[in-house]
Parts: structure tokens; sequence; C-alpha cells
């Protein structure tokens, strides 16, 4: 039984021979916000930047995202990108790493933190929720896409994505969830640390330790290749939970003891 058929039009708007998709405009729509999420946050006085500097920020990050997850595509599809490594700068193909974009983002924002002499896990834990939520939306782009389908499946609401063969789970959509639900908890620890001033660093690797095990658990519904029992996907986010744990253990036992009193 087939609970739906993708029938989706990745196209949002078609300007003759232009064509803006979903996925790009999730682009967008995640620059904004985190535009309008850090001036919040300057405003309550938690931000010491200017509001031209926020722009400046967020355009690093951006421009951060977007190179690194080209450069991690290589360990998705080393066949394709090592044979042509032109193939990386036409974004047009698709094609968007989260752990590159990950590597990226925060490349660039410790680059302009040390530039601007900035503390760079403050700003982390600010740009985590809408980071995060621009991610999620990200999945939702993917499952209009109809990509990173899900494993076949016998389940009452699995679905089938053409021209892929098998009714399947709609995994992006799993994936979705588990991002908005992390929003959530960020952005509940974002308005907590106003009453209990976590460590610099507490939400940033909340950040990274929720959706790397997400991750690790919704990969087993995606249709992935396994290496030595887990996918890649599942391997470089155990590599984010073992780090965070690290920094939680290191840094942050009084915090998750004060959060938790």
């Amino acid at each position: 039984m087939v609970f739906w058929t993708h029938n989706l039009n990745p196209v949002f708007l078609e300007l003759g021979p232009l064509e803006i998709r979903y996925y790009g405009v999730v682009y967008v729509l995640g620059f904004f916000f985190s535009v309008f999420w850090l001036q919040y946050w300057r405003k309550q006085g938690e931000l010491k930047l200017s509001s031209d500097e926020i722009w400046d920020f967020t355009f690093y990050c951006m421009i951060g995202v977007i190179i690194g997850a080209r450069l991690f595509m290589v360990f998705w599809d080393p066949e394709i990108y090592l044979k042509n490594p032109l193939e990386l700068f036409m974004l047009w193909n698709g094609g968007m790493s989260f752990h590159g974009a990950l590597v990226g983002i925060v490349t660039a924002g410790l680059i302009y933190c040390k530039k601007k002499k900035i503390p760079f896990f403050k700003m982390a834990d600010l740009l985590s929720v809408p980071t995060m939520f621009a991610l999620a939306l990200g999945r939702v782009a993917n499952f209009i896409n109809g990509e990173l389908v899900g494993r076949t499946t016998k389940m009452w609401w699995c679905m089938e994505f053409p021209p892929h063969d098998g009714c399947r789970h709609p995994s992006t959509l799993y994936a979705a969830t588990k991002r908005f639900l992390i929003t959530g908890w960020l952005t509940f620890l974002s308005f907590t640390s106003l009453r209990k001033r976590f460590t610099p660093g507490f939400i940033f690797w909340n950040f990274v330790f929720w959706d790397g095990l997400g991750r690790i658990i919704v990969d087993m519904w995606r249709e992935d290749p396994y290496f030595f029992g887990m996918t890649l996907g599942q391997w470089f986010s155990a590599i984010m939970v073992v780090i965070a744990l690290y920094f939680f253990w290191r840094n942050h036992r009084q915090d998750w003891k004060s959060f938790i009193n």
C-alpha cells in the first residue's frame, strides 16, 4: 500500500528562463532569519556588534557554508568531483553536505571572530538557533526535490519517489522533524541563558551533540551505503557526538548541573 506518490515541483518560481528553486529559497530565508535573530540579541545587549557588522558576519558564515558544503561532496560522490573538480563550482547541479557546511560555517565564524576580536563561542551560541532552523527547512526542500530517499518499507505511511522503485520511508521528513525539535530545544536554552548564564559554547555543543545523535538515528531509514556497519553520514555524526561529549565533560559539567537544578 502506497500512502503517497511524490509529484512535487522543486521550482518555487519561474521568471522566463530563470528558475528559483525551493532549495535556494531556503538559503535566503536562513540568511535573513540569522540576521534578524542576531539583531534581536544585539538589541537585548547580548551582542557587542553593530548592525552592519552583523550583516558582514552573516555573509561570512553563508560563504563558509557554501564552500564547506560543496567541498565535502567529494566524500559522497568522489567519482564525480575527483574526475571533474569544476563540478564543485556548479551549484545549480545540487549537492550540499551538512557536515561540510558545519565545518565551513565554524571556520568562517572563527576567521571573523579573530578578525574582530570577539568571543567565538558566544557567537556560535547565538547563531545555533537560526542555523538549525535553516537546516530543518533544508530537509523540507530535500523532500520537495524528491532526493535523499529513504529505504524501502511496508509501513503504511511509505511513499514512492520516482524514478526510485519501491515504497520508501520519507526520511527527509524524519530529519526535518528532528531538526525542528532541536531548534525548539536550542531556542529554550537561548532564553534560559538570560537567567542561568551558561558558559559560552554550551548551546553550540548542544547543537552539535543533538544533531549528530539525531543523524545517527535517522540515517537508519535513509538509502545510503554502509561502510563498516554505518553510513558515511553516521560516521561523521559519530565524530560530532564524541567531540560534543568531550566539551560537555571539560567545560560544561556545571552548566548541566545548574540547568537540572
